[in-house]
């Protein structure tokens, strides 16, 4: 077992469980980024897999003692690591936006901007292009930022309605469905439409291979799994 100390920078939606991730802490300063995962196939994390030994559940924000057992690199995700079920994480401390600030990366564009979806923009890759990535999370700074409630599918008979987050990175556009729970859960009890926020970090991350429907080509997302308001932490 591999015992690692990180800052929790994404507890997101996935499949049945949750996508976690961080950078590790070192001596040094900010370290490489983590992400643990479950043995499953969709490699998503389990409540159980995740908590704290009195039960709570890691917040981002959270320094995070989290016991590993290897390496567990697939295509462009590098980042992650097999995670110990049979291990409590453990909670040793929490940052704040300055500590936040030190964790901030500048890259030049968000991986490579050469598709979009219908209702988004700049917001997925072929696989084929993606898996020889060297990285698939990125954590950003941006002074503004706008989350978008609507119902995408609504035209066809689908009333679920989806949060996407609006935002310019080097002056380039971007619109990525959010995957925060946190940040979903507010803002669908509200009224669709869009809502402005003020200096944000934002964790991007790349998402699992997908086959769209009718089509042979896999595609991977930029999602935006981490919104953290400088207005909340302060």
């Amino acid at each position: 077992m591999v015992l690692k100390q990180m800052l929790c920078l994404a507890n997101s939606k996935k499949h049945s469980g949750r996508c976690i991730a961080g950078r590790e802490l070192t001596s040094t300063g900010p370290g490489p980024w983590i992400r643990p995962v479950s043995a499953r196939p969709g490699e998503e994390v389990s409540e159980n897999e995740r908590q704290y030994q009195n039960g709570q559940d890691p917040q981002v924000l959270d320094i995070i003692n989290v016991p590993l057992i290897r390496n567990s690199p697939h295509a462009c995700q590098t980042e992650n690591w097999l995670l110990d079920p049979n291990s409590y994480w453990e909670k040793v401390g929490r940052a704040g936006w300055a500590k936040l600030l030190t964790f901030v990366e500048g890259p030049v564009v968000l991986w490579k901007n050469v598709s979009s979806t219908y209702h988004g923009y700049n917001d997925q890759l072929p696989c084929a292009i993606s898996d020889d990535l060297p990285n698939s999370l990125c954590l950003i700074y941006v002074p503004e930022f706008t989350l978008i409630v609507f119902a995408p599918s609504e035209a066809f008979g689908n009333p679920k309605r989806r949060v996407q987050g609006k935002f310019y990175y080097r002056e380039v556009r971007y619109q990525l469905w959010v995957t925060d729970p946190i940040i979903e859960r507010e803002y669908l009890a509200r009224e669709n439409g869009a809502y402005h926020l003020n200096e944000c970090c934002l964790t991007i991350s790349m998402s699992e291979p997908f086959t769209k429907s009718g089509q042979e080509d896999q595609f991977r997302y930029k999602l935006v799994a981490a919104v953290i308001q400088r207005d909340q932490l302060e």
